[in-house]
Parts: C-alpha cells; structure tokens; sequence
C-alpha cells in the first residue's frame, strides 16, 4: 500500500538529527569514501539485490538494488582515448539496461530499452564496449524503468582522467542522492505515485553522499581538493553552499568551463548534473564548516555535511597558484549562422497554464492524462511507453539550435542523450560563458536557447531527468540521420 509520507524538503538545519518515528527518517548526509574506483578499459558490472547500512547509527541496513553490492556502484576511471568494454550482467528479478550518462557513445552502446538495445533479461549479460572520447565526470545508471531502479540505488560515478590533470592534493567524488525511506530505513513503496509524477517528482527525505549518512567529511588545511559532484537523485535539485569557502567551478556536465566563483556562491547541481570544483581549503585545523543545501528558498538551508579540518598542521600557507582551465574536449563547434531552429515547449503539470495534451494522438484533458498515468508534455504531446518515431529529424552534420521553454510551474533538467550543446542564452540573455552541457535546468516560466552539431547518428531521447516527469510523458526521440 501506498504510504501517505509525502516529505516537500529536508530538515532545517537546526533539527539536524536523525529521527526515526512516523515521519520517517530526518534529512541527513554522507562523506563516505565512493566504493573501491576501478580503473583499466575492461570491467563488469553485476546489478543485483543487496543491503547498505544507508543510516548507520544503529538502524537497520537499507535494501537496496546495486551494482557490485555497493550504493553507489563502484567508480569506474578510465583515461580519455581509452577504448572501455563493461560487461553488465543482470542478477536481478526486473529487465535492465545501463546509460553512460553523458558519455558520447555510439547509439546502439546508450542503453535505451527498445530503442537503442533490447532490455537485458533476468540472468543475461550484454556488453558495452565505446571510445572514452571525453575527459570529465559523467555517471551510469538503467534506463528502464529508472524512477524505480534508480529510486533503489543502481547508479554509479564514472570518470574520464585528463591526459594531463590539473594539480591537485586529491580528486573526490561525492555522488549526491535522496531517498524516501520509512522509520525501519527501508524504502516507502510508492515508486511512481501520482502526486510524485505530476508535482516536483520523488522528493525523499534522507540525503546521502556516497551511499551513507555521516556528519563529517575529513580534509586538511591547506589541501586544493578536486571535487566531483554528481545528481544522482530522482528529483532533488541540490544548491549548495561551502560555508568559509569559495569554490571555482570548472567544469558542467563533464565538459570545462572557464573557471569562476558560482553565482551567489551557489553551486546548483540539478537531477543528471554533474559539477566539478577546485576547493583550496584555507579554514584552520580543528574547525568544521557545514556544507548546506540552499536551493529551495521557501525553507531554511539544511546541513548536507560538514567539512571537518583535521588537527595536522596547514599544508601550505596560501593557494598553490591561480586556477587553471581544464583542457577543451574535442567537441563540434556549432555555427550559428544558418543553423536550423527548433521551439521546444514544455507542459502539464500541476498548476500549469496547459492542461491537456496529445496522448497517442487523442487529446485529452489533464484529468485524463492523470488516468492514463500522464502528465507531461513536449510540444503538446506526452511521450506513451516505448517511443520510436521522433519529435525531431536532425540531419547529420548539421548545427541545430534548441529554444525550449517551461511553460510549467516546475523545474525541468532537460538531458539530451549522445551530444553535448552549448547553452547560448538564457531568458533572452547571453549566457557569458556559454557553456557546455548535456543537462540544462529550466526553471518555472524561463527560457533556454541550446546550439550544437547533431554529429552522432541514431534515435536519441530527449528528456525530463527528473525520472517521474519522465515517467509521466516528458520525453521524446530526436533522431540524427
């Protein structure tokens, strides 16, 4: 049965405990180590069922679905250039695929059910073998029925090493989720839930890093530390705040960008995202200074973890030297002059200004798309099981631009699969940096002009990574022949 915990947002930082009653679990984090990072081009990967002590402190360990019996799954490093073979093997009782999230691989290697590959069957094995054409952070997760798969813990960081990397004292991952977990640390069983679906998706109330709720994640003064943040979870927009630190932002969605301060000192890392941060840690040995999660301004900042200085003495006295940028990956350059241009409209939703939209070529009212499971749209049209037939026919070798606009009362990372793009504008202003992505948040009402080369053939899907608006019909297929 359903449960009628419906959490909105974590705990103030003021109630930064964890609480085990009828509310279920209080919001907390983890600075857990990222499982044993294996590094070389050939590995395998088994999705199965396991048990993580997500909670610790003495609760029961969480089941969970896993790759390699870790939440989340090991990290797998390869060097760019590498030619990467992963065989994935399904233990599990539930069809599955893996997305190389990010990853410009060719299509039949995407992980797309029916689109790309037939699902791997209970007990079958299929290979994933792609060039690690990009250095960068990027992520692994299915793509068949990912709201639920990856609301129970199959995800997994996946790194591509510089050929030269920037100089640094460490280079860490923190794999950011949320989970919706009862007083007994299990999963509340109500993956897909209408309300989740046609609201703000899967919101938990237990945030973890890597896999496990801590209070602290150890560093030393002095340290420049390389840190890779990952999105993992269903819904939860994460915007954090290093208190005592500034951070440079120097890379989006695996792709460098020229380093800078994040705006208001937030670094906003949606569902899919992924952002890369030189931190010089200059607090004094001895002190804590909390990591806090600000994005939703309608409730008070929570504690996602606190970095914890060790008593050692400082490393160094001052910042080993400016910020450097992170070398270019080897990405198409669209040419905006005589680029075709396409207008993407997103709708539904609760609250929205469009209640109704095209349902396997039927309108219908938002009443009847909640019936039939729906509430999302592309252009007016909500996205039914298996797509095959394109919103888009993009011809290869041509450079595109996207215009798309929420037209919605919630936010959307809109992820398209084998490109990246540069975000142009944004509510009709330049972006300055221009950066390149493969996921862009749009919020409420705002717009968001995308440019790239369609340089990579095949059927891709475009889609809403908030994975209950996917669900409930926010995606499409772009098709690049």
């Amino acid at each position: 049965m359903a449960s009628s915990l419906r959490p909105e947002g974590p705990e103030p930082i003021a109630r930064r405990r964890l609480l085990i009653g009828g509310a279920g679990l209080a919001l907390a984090a983890a600075a857990s180590p990222v499982g044993v990072a294996a590094q070389g081009s050939a590995r395998a990967l088994k999705a199965a069922v396991g048990r993580v002590p997500m909670v610790g402190d003495g609760r029961p360990e969480t089941a969970v679905w896993c790759y390699d019996g870790a939440v989340p799954g090991p990290e797998l490093r390869f060097k760019q250039g590498d030619r990467v073979r992963i065989e994935v093997e399904n233990d599990l009782d539930d069809d599955t695929t893996v997305h190389w999230h990010g990853l410009r691989v060719p299509n039949a290697m995407d992980g797309v059910p029916h689109l790309t590959q037939l699902p791997i069957r209970p007990g079958g094995r299929f290979v994933y073998e792609f060039d690690a054409l990009d250095a960068g952070t990027f992520w692994y997760h299915p793509h068949h029925r990912s709201f639920a798969q990856i609301g129970r813990g199959l995800a997994g960081a996946l790194v591509v090493e510089e050929r030269m990397a920037p100089p640094v004292d460490r280079d860490v991952t923190w794999v950011l989720s949320d989970w919706r977990l009862g007083p007994d640390a299990q999963h509340v069983e109500d993956f897909g839930d209408m309300h989740d679906v046609s609201h703000a998706g899967r919101l938990g109330n237990t945030v973890t890093v890597n896999g496990r709720v801590s209070e602290e994640f150890a560093v030393r003064a002095g340290e420049r530390l390389r840190l890779r943040l990952v999105n993992a979870a269903n819904a939860r927009i994460f915007g954090l705040r290093f208190g005592g630190h500034a951070p440079h932002v120097v890379a989006i969605d695996g792709q460098p960008v020229e380093p800078h301060r994040p705006d208001g000192g937030v670094i906003v890392v949606a569902p899919g995202m992924r952002t890369d941060l030189i931190v010089d840690l200059g607090g004094n040995p001895g002190t804590r200074h909390p990591v806090l999660d600000a994005f939703d301004r309608r409730r008070d900042p929570y504690r996602v973890v606190d970095l914890a200085y060790s008593h050692d003495l400082s490393l160094r006295d001052r910042p080993p030297g400016p910020v450097a940028p992170l070398p270019a990956n080897p990405l198409a350059e669209p040419t905006l002059a005589g680029a075709e241009r396409h207008e993407i409209v997103l709708g539904g939703g609760m609250m929205g200004r469009r209640n109704h939209g095209m349902v396997r070529g039927q309108r219908m009212d938002m009443r009847q798309m909640m019936h039939n499971g729906l509430a999302w749209t592309i252009n007016g049209v909500a996205a039914v099981g298996h797509m095959h037939e394109p919103m888009l026919s993009l011809r290869l070798g041509q450079a595109y631009v996207l215009a798309m606009r929420n037209d919605t009362a919630w936010h959307h990372p809109m992820h398209l699969h084998g490109h990246a793009f540069r975000v142009l504008a944004r509510n009709g202003k330049a972006a300055p940096r221009r950066e390149w992505q493969d996921t862009v948040l749009i919020g409420p009402g705002e717009t968001a002009d995308v440019a790239f080369v369609a340089d990579n053939p095949g059927n891709w899907m475009f889609h809403c990574h908030i994975l209950e608006h996917q669900l409930g019909g926010m995606m499409g297929v772009v098709r690049v022949a």
